[in-house]
């Protein structure tokens, strides 16, 4: 494949009249063909890994049958490569034949004004005028005279003269315009020149890391041509109802060129439907898996890991019964972004979303484990009648303590409160997005995760579109009753296991907590040091113990979780067992109970 050549435009031989010329059609008409092999690339796709690979999966096994399983994926695999690359040649050609028309435009309005000044207007860009005016000794009409057009006036220092002629100054103006509509449409032709000639493929049939580091390089370039052509219009600063009024407004070929060159920005881009940003996400998905695959730093390797994690689960058929998965969001800034939801957000009257919290970021564990978090939710919760979607979101920068021991002294509130204004701008777009119009949704806060939830009730208007919170193994919410959550105290819900001492720790005030984190920098020291000293106080870490009776959330039962201290040994499992439906079946049917709008019939536990 070889974009060589838009031979349109000549280069830094140009004149106005040849760009006068250009015929912006054609290169319109050589984008659409290619947006039209893109679209049958895509199609075929997602034939062979929409109907192909499950019904060979499903109806043969054996050695043979795995190696034609293979054989299918890699073709996959280049047909999404064909529609990312045929993508990025139709978005260029038109993003050049946006900037062409501009600069006729600019040209062409030169031109009209000349005409009707009666200038003249030379091939080499000059503009003569006639003669006007009267001279100040003579009294007899000024001569005329020619103008050079100067690309970058601004480069020119002033002479210092102003000519008597009525004329002079239109004129100059004039000849400026043409060269400067010139100068800047043959910039242009070498920039996409440049471009298009590194829009081809590697020869042979596979599509090795390698060519998909070259192709997020490609999509790069293209991002940065097509900035005054695409990116200028996305509405960034929109809410996210208005974002999804502007992508419903959209052509579908508008619509494809931006699922093409910018699908880390469409991908991500709350307001937007849920199987659009899917989609999109997957493309990025591999541009990312590209770009960390040519680098060398521990911090790629370890997102790496977890990219290539994520996609070996997105090809997995799911199984019967299992819900499908949608990539919401992915990115590589910070410690990692992922949002991935079980069951169709914008199909689903249930939705529930998980802010994990400390410690978390895009790694192998994060892939695995917390990502399994949401999608045994959405099997439970599906259980009990209107189709429900579970969401892990991580979607903002979560504290990294530095030991690795889950010390809370690095968890400061910014971070929660930067996280709270992200986690309600995804709500908001899901409630736009929705096809019911009002879901029942529910914000689900794991840890610090439960701080950062709390941050984004405090936000205008609260969460949007959250009608139920529940908080699992919380070290408070920054607020100090559920009263001030926004929803009403009785959908404020909390799971506080008897062995979790992260729902224990004494309020950093305490004199103990602050020696026991000098000492040992764990929760579990801090808890064992500030025990007595906080007995019978309801205060934790970040405000009042949201399972305190003062508090006055309803608290559901959950697993007591490991002892903080078995066989000798110190063990802090009892706090993440909360969405383990082996570990503690308990939390994790009262948790589906409370996403799927049942909260009635959750199993209460009484408060501290």
């Amino acid at each position: 494949m070889s974009g060589r050549g838009s031979g349109a435009v000549a280069g830094s031989s140009l004149t106005w009249s040849a760009l006068r010329e250009v015929r912006c059609a054609e290169l319109e008409e050589a984008a659409d063909g290619w947006g039209r092999v893109s679209n049958r690339a895509d199609a075929a796709r997602d034939r062979v890994e929409g109907q192909i690979l499950p019904g060979l999966r499903d109806a043969q096994k054996g050695e043979a049958a795995g190696a034609a399983l293979g054989r299918l994926r890699r073709l996959g695999t280049n047909f999404q490569y064909i529609y990312t690359e045929c993508g990025l040649l139709r978005t260029t050609l038109n993003s050049l034949a946006h900037e062409i028309k501009a600069q006729q435009r600019v040209l062409q309005g030169a031109l009209d004004e000349a005409a009707e000044l009666r200038f003249t207007v030379h091939p080499d860009g000059s503009v003569t005028y006639p003669e006007a005016g009267e001279g100040l000794v003579a009294g007899k009409p000024l001569a005329g005279g020619t103008a050079s057009g100067v690309p970058n006036p601004g480069m020119v220092a002033p002479s210092g003269l102003v000519t008597p002629h009525p004329h002079a100054g239109k004129a100059q103006d004039i000849a400026d315009r043409v060269a400067r509509a010139v100068r800047t449409a043959a910039d242009a032709d070498w920039r996409y020149t440049r471009i298009l000639r590194e829009l081809r493929a590697r020869t042979g049939l596979g599509v090795p890391a390698a060519t998909w580091t070259d192709a997020a390089a490609d999509a790069a370039a293209v991002r940065e041509v097509a900035r005054s052509y695409l990116e200028n219009a996305i509405p960034y600063d929109a809410s996210p109802a208005e974002r999804k009024k502007w992508w419903d407004g959209l052509t579908e070929e508008h619509r494809e060129e931006y699922l093409a060159v910018y699908p880390d920005l469409i991908g991500n881009l709350d307001g937007v439907p849920a199987l659009v940003r899917d989609a999109a996400n997957r493309d990025n998905l591999q541009l990312l898996i590209g770009k960390l695959a040519g680098q060398d730093d521990e911090d790629s390797a370890t997102k790496l890991a977890a990219l290539r994690e994520i996609d070996r689960q997105l090809r997995e058929v799911p199984k019967a019964g299992e819900p499908p998965m949608y990539l919401l969001g992915i990115g590589d800034q910070g410690n990692g972004r992922a949002i991935v939801a079980y069951g169709n957000p914008d199909t689903s009257r249930n939705v529930a979303a998980y802010v994990p919290g400390l410690n978390t970021s895009l790694d192998e564990e994060f892939a695995q484990g917390d990502l399994k978090r949401a999608r045994d939710l959405s099997i439970a919760a599906n259980q009990y009648g209107a189709p429900a979607a579970a969401i892990t979101w991580l979607g903002y920068d979560a504290p990294q303590s530095p030991d690795g021991m889950g010390t809370l002294a690095v968890a400061a509130g910014g971070r929660a409160e930067t996280g709270g204004r992200s986690f309600g701008e995804f709500t908001g777009g899901i409630a736009a997005t929705n096809d019911y119009g009002d879901p029942h949704m529910t914000a689900i806060g794991h840890s610090y995760g439960s701080r950062t939830v709390g941050a984004a009730t405090q936000q205008p208007g609260g969460i949007p579109g959250v009608d139920d919170i529940v908080f699992v193994g919380s070290p408070g919410v920054g607020v100090d009753s559920a009263d001030d959550l926004g929803v009403g105290r009785d959908h404020v819900f909390v799971g506080a296991a008897a062995n979790d001492v992260v729902t224990k720790l004494p309020s950093k005030e305490q004199t103990a907590l602050g020696a026991a984190e000098m000492l040992f920098g764990g929760p579990a020291a801090a808890y064992l040091a500030g025990d007595l000293a906080d007995r019978g106080d309801d205060d934790v870490w970040f405000g009042k113990d949201p399972a305190s009776e003062a508090f006055g959330a309803r608290r559901f039962e959950v697993g007591d979780g490991p002892p903080l201290i078995a066989n000798g040994k110190l063990s802090v499992d009892a706090h993440s067992e909360y969405f383990d439906p082996a570990l503690d079946g308990k939390s994790v049917e009262n948790m589906a109970l409370i996403a799927s709008g049942n909260s009635r019939k959750i199993k209460s536990e009484e408060p501290r």
